[in-house]
């Protein structure tokens, strides 16, 4: 079955754009599953092997998870961590991961087994829901972003809390349906991922050859010497100084209109600045004005992946109010050297290998370059101001040239997640598969299970109001 629909809002949970589809019935999770269940259903012994599972072997977006790290029980049993078994469905509570979408089917446990984060709510079925259909339904980004406005605790720690997620109501659709809705939102996720795919090669494409146009513009090959007028130097030839940003605790969210913001590293890492990627000054906080990002610098990623750090961006034109963050770097520029020549020069393969391998930190998600080594990378300069401006228009006309491509994948990758926000608004309406009459109804499932365990209640949600939603976002995205 294909998915012919366009990109429609999700509705939030506990919100129905019409009356259910034949068979269904609502219920809370507190009612479908316990909810943090203490320990395993069978506890195993000191010398068994369970997977343990930290927050980052959760792949955020996609329910993927990597249960392939073995301990001990015996030696790490005592340790505070949250016990969970196969088909329990993982939530992250704490910023940002809850909002990133780290949340999946727990699948592939030694031994059936896990130990992992305590920043996990732990969802265990009780039979009426699928562990999958559950999944699926918590990776809309609506539902994430209506829990959001319910997280509790500071600013950066902000968790959602178990009484939130216990009252948190799910359109419940017969069992057999839910198996049909699983099946085909797995296929047609395989079909867009595949999409995806092949963009992100296209785009490593686009890439690098944007990188091998500048890199033959501003270096000699290995058999060639320098033109005339041209000397080796170091980065800080061109440079007057170099300003380093502050370090800010900011709101989880990106800064309003008339809001000072941080801006992330994200900001820095696609070759062009996007000044979306921020997070907002809480109120309270004065910003440092000499901090603030103005049309026309060149920034360079202090801290970043082993790929990225030392990734320099020109600011082109920026929004007031962006103030630069303690893993941003602003070059302070010569009088005369062409900004767009040097952009081109320190994103050359050869500056590029030098920061990533002079890069310190023990993780490749982190790394971290001083200014003393982007001061010193050696770089080929024109010693005529004419001269350098005249390669930067050449690499410019040729760039030009192929930076349509990276529109065109821009679009697909939007492409790519409306069609998700719109296939799962399928699934969770009855749109997607069609009912059949002959399915047992889910409120009969659903009184099965209440006989069994109870008409046990949710816990009642604190009685407080949802944080506004930013300017500009009221509405909530697909």
């Amino acid at each position: 079955m294909t998915l012919g629909l366009s990109a429609a809002a999700e509705d939030g949970p506990g919100e129905s754009s019409g009356d259910l589809p034949a068979g269904w019935a609502r219920a809370t999770i507190a009612e479908l599953c316990d909810v943090n269940p203490r320990g395993f259903d069978e506890e195993p012994d000191d010398e068994d092997f369970v997977s343990q599972v930290p927050m980052a072997a959760v792949e955020a977006g996609t329910g993927r998870i990597d249960a392939s790290t073995q301990v001990r029980y015996g030696d790490i049993k005592k340790k505070s961590l949250t016990c969970f078994q196969e088909n329990d469905v993982l939530f992250a509570k704490i910023t940002p991961c809850m909002e990133n979408g780290k949340i999946a089917k727990a699948q592939g446990l030694i031994g059936g087994r896990a130990l992992g984060s305590t920043e996990f709510h732990v969802l265990r079925s009780r039979g009426a829901v699928l562990p999958e259909y559950l999944m699926h339904y918590l990776l809309q980004r609506s539902v994430r972003i209506i829990a959001e406005q319910y997280m509790s605790g500071a600013v950066g720690q902000r968790r959602v809390p178990r009484p939130y997620l216990e009252s948190l109501d799910i359109p419940v659709p017969p069992l057999p349906e839910q198996f049909r809705i699983v099946a085909e939102i797995e296929q047609q996720i395989s079909g867009i991922e595949a999409g995806e795919t092949a963009v992100r090669v296209a785009q490593k494409r686009t890439a690098d050859l944007i990188q091998s146009i500048r890199t033959q513009a501003v270096w000699p090959t290995a058999d060639q010497s320098l033109p005339d007028g041209w000397k080796w130097g170091v980065v800080d030839d061109v440079l007057d100084g170099i300003e380093a940003g502050k370090s800010f605790t900011c709101l989880p969210r990106p800064a309003g209109e008339n809001e000072w913001g941080v801006i992330k590293v994200s900001a820095m890492t696609w070759g062009e600045f996007r000044e979306e990627e921020n997070k907002a000054l809480p109120p309270e906080r004065e910003p440092n004005s000499d901090c603030e990002i103005q049309s026309g610098d060149i920034l360079v990623s202090r801290a970043n992946t082993v790929d990225y750090v030392g990734a320099p961006v020109l600011v082109e034109s920026t929004r007031n109010k962006l103030l630069l963050s303690d893993k941003s770097l602003r070059l302070v520029v010569k009088a005369g050297v062409d900004r767009n020549w040097l952009i081109h020069v320190l994103s050359s393969a050869p500056v590029r290998a030098y920061y990533s391998e002079r890069a310190t930190g023990t993780s490749d998600s982190m790394r971290n370059i001083s200014q003393k080594v982007v001061r010193s990378a050696r770089i080929p300069v024109p010693q005529n101001d004419a001269t350098r401006a005249e390669v930067a228009r050449q690499v410019n006309v040729r760039i030009a040239s192929v930076e349509g491509l990276r529109t065109t994948f821009t679009e697909y990758v939007e492409r790519a997640r409306s069609l998700r926000g719109s296939l799962l608004h399928a699934a969770f309406t009855g749109a997607l598969v069609p009912q059949d009459p002959a399915d047992e109804p889910a409120s009969v499932m659903l009184d099965r299970i209440r006989a069994v365990h109870g008409a046990k209640a949710p816990r009642k949600r604190a009685v407080r109001k949802p944080r506004p939603a930013p300017p500009g976002q009221e509405e909530l995205p697909s």
